[in-house]
């Protein structure tokens, strides 16, 4: 049987709004053209991936190029299912189907909702939602790209979202619930609880799909899927979360080789020192763990993922993921110093697609899989390969104190602007000289909140009309601050704290 053209027949081809289609035309190509043609997608090259480029030049990726090679990698994934075993197709049809377009929409969308200034821009925008302008689902990068492809931008067929299919918007649905939706459950130890929740059993999520104000949507576009199980992600969705992984432990690690971050004594001093004294540092109490001796950080690693995730956290299996690692990270790309030579950009290549390819490749499809895993996932190996290549990137890149030390300087920026914002929107004498596009967005926010209101009542405590209007400024001030460049969020805040003197040059961008 060809499986192929089984896939999003009815249901997952739907767009809230019917549009005339022009014959041949596919409506998910239709759906990754709208992504990439959006100004918000344009943004994402003046957007930080991990660390600014102008501190390390074209070598560091930012988030558009993260984004376009995730897309790659989710495609040649997508397409790998469409030419494996007929027992793997038929059940991938059997769950939904996973096209690659849709793929590819998806990897194109993901990151859309990321505010300036990295993961830690992302931290400090959920707490300023939260502590200053009092939004009980603050903020979340996730949930803020499924609101723009659904509020925040436009198109021909509507004035409020791209009008997406229900296949398209529901693949990016990383941490398919609301921040909230885990108060009201009962506790569970954290092996059972999907990846991303946290604590849970009365707990907000850490990480989530949607705010309130699009659970509506989040689960219609869930409701063309019934095969898929609660809290799991479609299959395309799964599929370009895979890939997202893949691109960020392999090339973040290209990025930092290139830049001369990565240093072959420090990461081979600690993989090597694990390997050598396993068996001595698993007997070591959790106290006696040292982060400033080689090897204990790795044995911590090591540990969380063991409590964390043992339905497929194998000891023999982490250890042949370190020698791997040891063996071609370190002892082949970081052994010879960047120089920036053709020699060097060839060896960087190969390394970078022999990693890619051996991942991509490295696929599983489970019809009911563990709870903090997916219908397509990482084969055993892979797996364990990834949470390797993620130790040494966050261990010699992402806890450096001098990257720290500027991203905390970088999020005073974003505390500042939350501050400033909301005290201009508050004063009645100036607010109306605000920019128009955030009084545009106070408006619309704010008719999504009575919206909510009269759909779920209990979604808004305590509501009146000056509350419902508070969460609607509150909102709109989170989109418009997650809507910068970084460049933007420097200039603006300037601006606000009266420290520029690009008076017109930065305000024709408001």
């Amino acid at each position: 049987m060809d499986y192929r053209n089984t896939t999003h027949q009815s249901g997952g081809r739907e767009r809230s709004i019917g549009e005339d289609s022009r014959p041949g035309e596919d409506e998910f190509r239709v759906d990754i053209e709208r992504i990439r043609f959006s100004p918000y997608f344009s943004r994402l090259s003046a957007v930080t991936q991990v660390i600014p480029q102008a501190g390390a030049g074209t070598v560091v990726h930012n988030r558009l190029t993260h984004t376009l090679k995730v897309s790659a990698v989710a495609r040649s994934i997508a397409i790998g299912l469409r030419t494996t075993d007929e027992p793997t197709r038929a059940l991938v049809a059997e769950l939904g189907g996973c096209d690659p377009v849709v793929v590819q929409a998806a990897a194109a969308a993901h990151d859309l909702g990321h505010p300036p200034f990295g993961h830690l821009g992302e931290q400090e925008l959920d707490r300023a939602a939260r502590n200053i302008l009092g939004l009980p689902d603050g903020f979340e990068g996730n949930a803020q790209s499924f609101r723009i492809l659904t509020a925040l931008d436009s198109c021909d067929a509507s004035p409020r979202g791209l009008n997406l299919t229900r296949a398209v918007r529901a693949a990016v649905l990383k941490y398919p619930w609301t921040r909230n939706a885990w108060r009201t459950m009962p506790p569970r130890p954290p092996e059972l609880l999907p990846r991303g929740v946290g604590v849970g059993g009365g707990n907000p999520a850490l990480k989530f799909s949607a705010y309130d104000i699009e659970s509506a949507e989040m689960a219609d576009v869930l409701s063309v899927f019934p095969q898929i199980a609660e809290h799991q992600q479609t299959l395309e969705c799964s599929v370009m979360d895979i890939a997202d992984d893949i691109a960020y432990a392999v090339h973040d690690l290209d990025d930092f080789y290139r830049a001369g971050v990565l240093q072959y004594s420090l990461v081979s001093t600690e993989l090597r020192r694990w390997l050598d004294a396993a068996p001595e540092l698993s007997a070591l109490d959790a106290r006696d763990l040292d982060r400033r001796l080689p090897g204990h950080e790795l044995e911590r690693a090591w540990r969380r993922v063991a409590a964390k995730d043992p339905w497929i956290a194998d000891a023999q299996a982490f250890r042949a993921s370190v020698q791997r690692v040891d063996n071609d990270l370190v002892e082949g790309l970081l052994s010879l110093p960047y120089d920036g030579g053709l020699d060097a950009d060839r060896t960087v290549t190969a390394f970078t697609r022999r990693w890619i390819d051996r991942l991509q490749g490295s696929i599983a499809v489970e019809k009911n899989p563990e709870i903090r895993s997916g219908h397509v996932r990482l084969a055993d190996e892979a797996w364990h390969d990834v949470v390797v290549l993620k130790f040494v990137h966050e261990r010699f890149v992402l806890e450096r104190s001098d990257l720290a030390l500027y991203q905390r300087g970088q999020t005073r920026i974003i505390k500042s602007l939350a501050e400033g914002l909301s005290a201009w929107l508050d004063d009645p004498q100036d607010s109306a000289r605000a920019p128009r596009r955030l009084l545009d967005s106070v408006e619309a926010a704010t008719a999504e909140y009575q919206q909510l209101f009269i759909q779920s009542p209990d979604a808004i405590p305590n509501a009146s009309g000056s509350e419902i209007r508070r969460l609607g400024r509150s909102r709109a001030i989170v989109d418009y601050i997650a809507s910068f460049t970084d460049a933007q969020a420097v200039s603006v805040n300037a601006l606000l704290t009266g420290t520029s003197e690009s008076i017109w040059e930065v305000g024709r961008g408001l």
